[in-house]
């Protein structure tokens, strides 16, 4: 009786863990289904922003920069990050020069609550950038893609934003500023 006891315990065990065992197994398939996507998807995109930055300039081959989305209204909701807009500056001069660029707020449609100051603190990446060399009547080896950090805790407001190239030093504008509103919607 003994012997049965123990033989149907061992059974019972070993049907558990390998039930354990299916179902972590899954679980592990499962996450990766999740998670693979969705760095495939931020690759995807990324290829199509520079796609549509190329498209953008050979529209067009006087301009010197072009923004995407070409609206340049950039929507993100509150408590949300990593989107944002791209840009990429051609060199229309006749030899190789050096670029930089500043990102800055310069209106907000709510002042009392979002200053400028807090404005450019939702920048998080891609703010400013300093010796980009493009050959001459070239276009940027790898486009700039501003990032932003929106708190929850941000106030609905829409914002503007400038984009300021320079040639060589922050003293010599390459082209007059560049506008991008941010759209600071709830969730």
């Amino acid at each position: 009786m003994r012997k049965k006891a123990a033989m149907e315990m061992s059974v019972g065990t070993i049907v558990t863990i390998v039930l354990l065992m299916t179902v972590l197994i899954l679980g592990l398939v499962l996450i990766r289904s999740i998670f693979t996507p969705s760095v495939d998807n931020i690759k995807g995109i990324d290829q199509a922003i520079k796609a549509q930055i190329q498209k953008l300039f050979a529209e067009d081959a006087t301009k010197k920069i072009v923004v995407y989305p070409e609206t340049k209204l950039v929507k993100i909701t509150k408590g949300t990050d990593d989107s944002g807009f791209g840009f990429a500056i051609r060199n229309l001069e006749d030899e190789p020069k050096s670029f930089s660029y500043e990102i800055s707020a310069v209106q907000t449609s709510c002042p009392n609550s979002l200053t400028l100051n807090a404005a450019d603190n939702l920048i998080d990446l891609g703010k400013q950038e300093n010796d980009i060399t493009i050959p001459s009547g070239s276009i940027m080896d790898d486009e700039k893609f501003v990032r932003f950090k929106i708190p929850a805790t941000t106030p609905a407001c829409d914002v503007r934003y400038s984009i300021q190239v320079y040639e060589g030093s922050k003293s010599n504008p390459y082209i007059s500023p560049v506008d991008v509103d941010l759209r600071n919607q709830a969730s």
